[in-house]
C-alpha cells in the first residue's frame, strides 16, 4: 500500500512531509518490498548477501548425488534455461542461481561491481551458505570464464567441471565470430560491417543481421518453456552491454581483453568440453580447449546452436550424464 502511495503520488507527496515522517515512510516502503521478496521465494529458494546486494538461488531435485552448482551465461543473463535441467535432479541436487543485478537477484547499474573477481564472490559466496563441501561446476558461455575463475582461486569442493559453450578468450571469440559472419548472406555481412565501422547498432539493418546471427548460431529452435520458470525474470542489457557489448559478435566492454587460455592446463580435476553442432563457441576451437586440459572429454550436440539446451536438450542432459557417470566410476 505505501509503494503505491509513493507511486502514485511521487515527488508532489515528499516534500509536504517533514523529515520524521520521510524516514518513517522510506522505512515501510523498504518493509514491504522485503515481504514481497520473502513472499515470491518458494521452497528450495533463497537468497545471500554479497557485496552490492543479495543474489537469488534455487535449489532442484532431491537427489542423493553429488550436487551441480551451474552459472549462467551473459554477462548480465539469467539462470532461466538451467530449468531445462531439471530431470538431473533425480540424480543430484542442481543449484542454479541470478548473478547480482539480473533476474531475481537485486538489480543494479554499478560499473564499479561489474568486475570478474567480484562475480567469482559471489559463487563463494553461495557455496559458503549453502555448505556445499562437494559439487560439481557447470558454466554455460560466460558461465564458463566464471567456472574457470571461480575453480583458479577457489579449488577445493570442485570434483570436476563442465564447460558448455565455452568463453575464455574474447579474441579467440571474435575470430570465431568472424569465420560464422563469413557464412551469412552478404547483405549481412555488409550490415555487421557498417555498424562495427561506423558505431552505430541500432539501424534496422544491422540489428536485423545480429537477429540472423542468433538464429544461426544462438538458438536455432524455439526456445524452451519450463513449468518451474513462474516470474518474469529478465536479464540486465546494461550489464552485457558494460561488461561485453551490443552484440555476440561485437565486443566493446570490459571483457574485450580478456583471455584465460594459458589457464587451462592448470585444471587439475575432470572436465566435460560441450558445444553445439553451430555454436558460436566453434567446436574447433572447443575441441582445442579441451586438448588443454589433462583430464578432459569433447562432446558435441547434433543439431544445436548456442543454446544448446533449447536446441537438443535430451542430447545436452545426456552427455552431462555420462560425464558425471564416468568421473563416479573413476573415483571408485
Amino acid at each position: 500500500m505505501f509503494f503505491n502511495l509513493v507511486y502514485l503520488y511521487g515527488n508532489s507527496l515528499l516534500p509536504k512531509l517533514n523529515p520524521m515522517s520521510k524516514k518513517i515512510l522510506s522505512l515501510l516502503v523498504l518493509i514491504h518490498f522485503s515481504f514481497v521478496a520473502l513472499a515470491q521465494l518458494k521452497e528450495g529458494e533463497g537468497k545471500v548477501g554479497v557485496q552490492g546486494g543479495k543474489i537469488w538461488y534455487r535449489v532442484i531435485g532431491k537427489g542423493k548425488g553429488i550436487p551441480i552448482l551451474m552459472l549462467h551465461g551473459g554477462p548480465g543473463g539469467t539462470s532461466r534455461s538451467f530449468y531445462q535441467f531439471e530431470s538431473i535432479g533425480k540424480d543430484r541436487p542442481i543449484v542454479l542461481f541470478d548473478q547480482l543485478g539480473s533476474g531475481r537477484s537485486d538489480y543494479h547499474t554499478d560499473t564499479s561491481l561489474l568486475k570478474v573477481p567480484l562475480f567469482v564472490e559471489q559463487v563463494k559466496a553461495l557455496v559458503s551458505s549453502l555448505q556445499l563441501q562437494s559439487f560439481y561446476l557447470h558454466g554455460h558461455s560466460w558461465g564458463t570464464a566464471l567456472a574457470l575463475e571461480y575453480y583458479l582461486k577457489y579449488p577445493k569442493g570442485v570434483k570436476a567441471i563442465i564447460f558448455n559453450s565455452p568463453y575464455f578468450s574474447t579474441k579467440l571469440w571474435k575470430k570465431d565470430a568472424d569465420i560464422l559472419i563469413k557464412t551469412l548472406p552478404d547483405s549481412i555481412q555488409y550490415a555487421i560491417a557498417v555498424g562495427e565501422k561506423t558505431g552505430d547498432f541500432n539501424s534496422a539493418a544491422y540489428i536485423n543481421a545480429n537477429t540472423v546471427y542468433a538464429k544461426n548460431f544462438g538458438v536455432r529452435n524455439s526456445r524452451l518453456t519450463s513449468d518451474l520458470d513462474t516470474i518474469m525474470a529478465a536479464g540486465n542489457g546494461f550489464i552485457y552491454n558494460y561488461m561485453w557489448g551490443p552484440t555476440e559478435f561485437t565486443a566493446t566492454g570490459t571483457l574485450i581483453h580478456y583471455n584465460r587460455i594459458k589457464s587451462l592446463p592448470k585444471i587439475q580435476v575432470p572436465a566435460l568440453f560441450i558445444t553445439g553442432e553451430y555454436d558460436e563457441a566453434r567446436p574447433q576451437t572447443v575441441r582445442y580447449f579441451s586438448r588443454l586440459v589433462k583430464k578432459s572429454q569433447f562432446g558435441i550436440i547434433e543439431g544445436a546452436g548456442h543454446g544448446t539446451m533449447h536446441d537438443n536438450k535430451e542430447k545436452n542432459i545426456q552427455l552431462i550424464k555420462d560425464f558425471i557417470a564416468s568421473v563416479e566410476q573413476i573415483k571408485k
